[in-house]
């Protein structure tokens, strides 16, 4: 059974520390694509720190509204996110970014844990099919905390 609660927020919060330890990365290491045709390290940041804007700017205010939840076409929402950490932002500036962003989403989160914790559809559907548990934007964030795991394996892999 998943257990979700403030705890899950805290756990969302973990990755900023260890974001941090990449402002020593070298510059090559950042730009490089992880492995044959994936992402470079600076491309996962920004896709990382989308994914947390669309939370607050989009999906939140939906859940506010009674809407459920929907989310985009994921490549070309990717893209994008690409696309911003090729524009040549500085890595502090995307990790400052990524920050700034993670600490708003966890702030409003732990200030509307009525919005945290509602059950709402997830593009339509009510239920996660994989584990049946009624979604929740708390339970997104409970997916996204591995998401955030699978990409912070992706990078050790190559630093």
């Amino acid at each position: 059974m998943i257990i979700l609660g403030k705890e899950t927020i805290h756990r969302y919060k973990e990755l900023i520390e260890w974001m941090d330890t990449l402002r020593d990365l070298d510059d090559n290491t950042w730009l490089t694509p992880i492995a044959e045709g994936k992402a470079t390290a600076a491309e996962i940041v920004s896709h990382l720190k989308n994914w947390d804007h669309y939370l607050i700017n989009t999906i939140i205010p939906s859940i506010k509204n009674g809407e459920g939840m929907v989310f985009p076409e994921f490549d070309s929402f990717n893209q994008k996110a690409y696309e911003y950490a090729r524009s040549g932002i500085s890595k502090n500036h995307l990790l400052d970014e990524f920050k700034q962003t993670r600490l708003e989403l966890i702030e409003v989160l732990l200030s509307n844990p009525d919005i945290a914790t509602k059950h709402v559809a997830v593009n339509g559907v009510v239920n996660c099919p994989h584990t049946d548990t009624p979604y929740s934007l708390l339970y997104i964030i409970h997916e996204f905390i591995e998401h955030d795991l699978h990409h912070k394996n992706q990078i050790l892999s190559v630093i």
